[in-house]
């Protein structure tokens, strides 16, 4: 007779809830529990969580974590109990609200969300702060970014993987015209960029570089400082291969002097439980050092603790 192999058990939500109430108490903050607990339950539990927090003792459990914790620990655990919808809501806010609008953290989540999850942070938004995503948006961007960031936020795209072939063909040619005049902003290419499904801008890239010899980001380095460009070229990059563009931001975050933990954190959170493995992969590819390697010799403390737990790493 075939052994039944026994599932491991996740301990009910109202245990988890019970073992987070019990770290709160007493002298000091038990923040070991609150890692074991939490950087191992995925989005669907941490919500179940919550809820069953708030029916047992009447309170908010991201309240009482925001009471309890401090710092970058605070915010990494904050950011990651929140339903990802509304942890994308409120970086976009967070991002427009900045002293100086943060336009690549509004277009990483327009360009790296599935049309469905780019339209349900949208209703996150306007729940949240009571105005529209692309009404923020267009008010803190002006001249080419809010040509470009606008229509990206408000973008529904075909999710299939079908490709039209003669249209990948005419498009690519389309860029790369628009492209040699230097016309970086011009309409079709915004129009190409913001409504074609990810497969199809793959397909028009792909004919471009075979056709005209160069990738389309190595055409659009002209002006290496030009900041429009460095973000059409960001954009680019996160429609057609996220994990490079989120290697890359963690490698700045990271090799930067002093750690940009505001990026660290944005990164580890939002992608922990999309395509980590895969950013993990290219990290490793690119710099011959492990993730891990680079955030334990970076960071320290709970923080790196759950950094660490949160990549899958360990067993912290």
């Amino acid at each position: 007779m075939a052994s039944l192999k026994v599932p491991e058990l996740v301990p009910s939500p109202a245990e988890d809830a019970e073992q987070l109430r019990k770290a709160f108490q007493g002298w000091g903050t038990n923040e070991a529990l609150i890692i074991s607990i939490l950087a191992h339950r995925n989005a669907a539990q941490r919500k179940i969580i919550r809820e069953t927090y708030a029916q047992t003792y009447g309170e908010d459990l991201l309240k009482d974590l925001d009471k309890e914790l401090s710092s970058d620990f605070e915010r990494v655990v904050l950011l990651w109990v929140l339903d990802p919808a509304e942890r994308d809501a409120f970086l976009a806010n967070e991002a427009t609200k900045r002293l100086t609008s943060n336009n690549w953290i509004v277009m990483e989540i327009a360009c790296t969300r599935s049309s469905h999850d780019l339209f349900v942070v949208r209703q996150a938004y306007h729940a949240r702060f009571k105005r529209s995503l692309e009404e923020d948006v267009a008010y803190h961007t002006s001249g080419d970014f809010r040509k470009l960031l606008v229509p990206l936020v408000t973008s529904f795209r075909y999710e299939g993987d079908e490709v039209n072939m003669t249209l990948a063909k005419s498009e690519a040619k389309i860029l790369h015209e628009k492209i040699s005049d230097k016309a970086y902003n011009d309409e079709e290419i915004i129009r190409i960029l913001t409504t074609r499904s990810k497969s199809q801008i793959n397909a028009t890239l792909n004919h471009y570089n075979n056709a005209f010899g160069n990738a389309i980001n190595k055409d659009l380095k002209t002006d290496p400082e030009d900041e429009y460009l460095k973000l059409l070229r960001a954009t680019i990059k996160c429609l057609t291969c996220p994990e490079k563009y989120f290697e890359k931001v963690l490698r700045l975050a990271i090799n930067k002097l002093g750690t940009d933990e505001w990026a660290l954190t944005r990164v580890v959170t939002t992608r922990a439980e999309v395509d980590m493995q895969r950013i993990k992969e290219e990290y490793h590819r690119r710099n011959s050092v492990p993730l891990e390697r680079a955030i334990d010799s970076d960071t320290s403390g709970e923080y790196e603790k759950m950094l660490l737990a949160l990549i899958g790493y360990g067993d912290a």
